[in-house]
């Protein structure tokens, strides 16, 4: 079984900075691509960033590529999400995900086991 657990996020000012990190807590996910969704009040689910199991591949949504960075640390079972220049139109709430998959996906469908979500604020 894969039990996410995430930390970090908070409140930070626009054009701040902040990590989010995702960590397993009992089977290894080194053979898992894995992502990050987020979900702002009123709106769907949609997707941010996806990174394959090895970290040798990623993907962005337009909307944060350039400002976001996913990454992984296998060794510890951990996926991170660094955000940078941050705006007031990222707040929402941040959840990690991981796919029983190698390959690396931008579909919410495609992800097997979610973390439990924390909340971004980022204010003007």
């Amino acid at each position: 079984q894969v039990l996410l657990v995430q930390s970090g996020g908070g409140l930070v000012q626009a054009g701040g900075s902040l990590r989010l990190s995702c960590a397993s807590s009992g089977r290894t996910i080194s053979t898992y691509a894995m992502a990050w969704f987020r979900q702002a009040p009123g709106k769907e689910r949609e997707f941010v960033a996806t990174i394959s199991y090895n970290g040798g591949s990623t993907g962005y949504a337009e909307s944060v590529k350039g400002r976001f960075t996913i990454s992984r640390d296998n060794a510890k079972n951990t996926v991170f999400l660094q955000m940078n220049s941050l705006k007031p139109e990222d707040t929402a709430i941040y959840s990690c995900a991981a796919r029983r998959s190698t390959a690396k996906s931008t579909s919410v469908y495609d992800y097997d086991y979610w973390g439990q979500g924390t909340q971004v604020t980022v204010s003007s």
